[in-house]
């Protein structure tokens, strides 16, 4: 595939992968991209993981048509780009590396060597002249590794944004490119806001055609979309007014109350969604907490804590830096309840977090005083 015409896209696509990192499931699979540069030297731009290596060297050999690549860019260092650097230079014994100073570092602990003989350590502002194109390097440290860098190649207007603007699915998947790289982004790099902010106040600056990330698809149109949906997720805006009701619930009573919410607040205009965290992907309850404006967890007193599924999901948006929210808590016991307390511990932390004043408080089982809280929490949530 031809990014530009002296741009070839290289990279593969995993069909077989269940789970991205161990956690992430991937219904439509996973692509690991690399990209060609052909000038009077050629560089190459990333890996690909391990298990693809053969495709990858036979994918650069056809692109180079002979050639030998002159240099082996590693933006980041996580073993999905960078596991076959030792083959590549193997096939390619006179090519260079191009990396940070703390990505070779990282070299000596995945590979036993930091290819000392092969170094080429670039840092913010530096360049590297291929010929008609000239590689212009941008610090992106925690996003989401210490050792990121991307690349903005002037000529071609191409930025190369290492794991930014990634997604999950492979490269022909048949979807929504915001919902899988909105999942993607809040459960790898969400908790990096701060970071990717200062990166896209760099990109603000450049005059961007292309984007070439390291997952999904290479992005060439409306990119004032995608850098705006990234705008908004890395400084922890709510994408969607509306209300986002992830809930657990063991006889059936706290389902019948999140039901009720729900069907109160349509009725009042607002979106709702609904997702049981005890039977649905939790990465896709990440994704749906960071995007509604306002988030109501129900669920049922455990142990004297907050039922497992909730207190994990809780778990994952503290770590995240979760913020920017109203949240609503219906909670169930049968003595001692223990939800609202919990919730709220969780997500004290979070900065401007506002908490709504009623609190839905079942007792084993709704009566006429959680019907009143309920019609009372779905005004709140609705103004």
């Amino acid at each position: 595939m031809e990014v530009s015409k002296d741009i070839i896209y290289v990279g593969v696509n995993d069909y077989d992968l269940d789970l991205f990192e161990g956690q992430f499931v991937t219904p439509n699979g996973m692509a690991y991209n690399s990209y060609v540069i052909l000038d009077d030297k050629i560089a190459v731009m990333d890996s690909v993981g391990y298990e693809f290596g053969d495709e990858w060297i036979e994918n650069v050999k056809k692109a180079t048509d002979g050639r030998e690549p002159d240099y082996l860019v590693v933006q980041h260092m996580e073993p999905d780009h960078s596991a076959n650097m030792v083959d590549f230079l193997n096939t390619f014994p006179g090519a260079k590396i191009v990396s940070s100073k703390k990505a070779f570092g990282m070299m000596m602990q995945f590979f036993g060597s930091d290819f000392a003989d092969k170094q080429v350590v670039v840092k913010e502002g530096d360049t590297l002249e291929l010929g008609n194109h000239t590689l212009n390097f941008i610090g992106a440290p925690m996003v989401h590794w210490p050792e990121v860098i991307m690349t903005y190649e002037s000529t071609d207007k191409v930025l190369f944004s290492a794991d930014g603007f990634g997604k999950f699915g492979a490269t022909d998947a048949d979807e929504d490119w915001a919902c899988e790289a909105r999942r993607y982004y809040f459960g790898i790099v969400g908790k990096y806001g701060q970071q990717v902010q200062a990166v896209l106040k760099k990109a603000a600056n450049l005059d961007i055609q292309t984007i070439c990330p390291l997952h999904g698809p290479v992005l060439n149109e409306d990119l004032g979309y995608y850098l705006g949906l990234y705008d908004t997720w890395s400084s922890y805006k709510p994408e969607t007014e509306g209300v986002f009701i992830p809930y657990t619930s063991v006889y059936g009573n706290t389902k019948k109350a999140v039901d009720m919410l729900a069907e109160k607040l349509e009725a009042k205009g607002v979106k709702v969604s609904v997702m049981d965290l005890a039977r649905e992907d939790w990465a896709e309850a990440i994704e749906d907490a960071f995007r509604y404006a306002r988030v109501v967890f129900a669920t049922t007193t455990y142990n004297n804590d907050v039922f497992p599924f909730t207190k994990t999901l809780l778990e994952h948006l503290a770590v995240r830096g979760y913020q920017n929210r109203k949240i609503g808590i219906i909670e169930n016991s049968t003595w001692a309840p223990a939800v609202e307390k919990g919730v709220k511990k969780m997500l004290e932390g979070g900065k401007d977090i506002e908490f709504c004043e009623t609190v839905v408080s079942i007792k084993s089982a709704m009566d006429d005083e959680n019907i009143k809280q309920i019609e009372m929490l779905a005004e709140e949530l609705s103004k």
